[in-house]
């Protein structure tokens, strides 16, 4: 009998197994990406203390009005560029990476070559 792929069971374990080795620091936290099917999320996460500095996604009314679709390159892009600037403007330079498992190309690629624009060092 044929037993279909879980591409997301397979995306969370690989989340997981890079997880047990990278975590955010209050001097370099951790760049976290979630892609669903309608919208792209991003925040960035001190692990230390368990609390999100910066956040950002296709929700955002500064991001949603401008977006023709919430879920394309382009979108993440412009969520990469929006991150990254309240980053910036919150005094965090530095940050580790952290695709959730994702490959990188694609959207995730986008976004985090928004974010090293917009002056993140990863």
């Amino acid at each position: 009998m044929f037993k279909a792929i879980n591409k997301n069971a397979n995306r969370k374990a690989r989340h997981a197994r890079v997880r047990k080795k990278i975590s955010g620091t209050t001097e370099r936290p951790r760049l976290a990406i979630f892609k669903s099917n309608a919208n792209i999320y991003a925040q960035i996460i001190d692990d230390v203390v368990g609390v999100t500095l910066v956040s950002a996604s296709t929700l955002d009314k500064e991001i949603k009005g401008s977006l023709e679709n919430a879920s394309n390159k382009d979108a993440a892009k412009k969520v990469g560029e929006v991150i990254g600037k309240r980053a910036v403007d919150k005094g965090i330079t530095e940050v580790v990476f952290d695709r959730s498992g994702y490959q990188y190309h694609g959207k995730v690629k986008e976004l985090a070559d928004a974010c090293r624009e917009a002056g993140l060092k990863f």
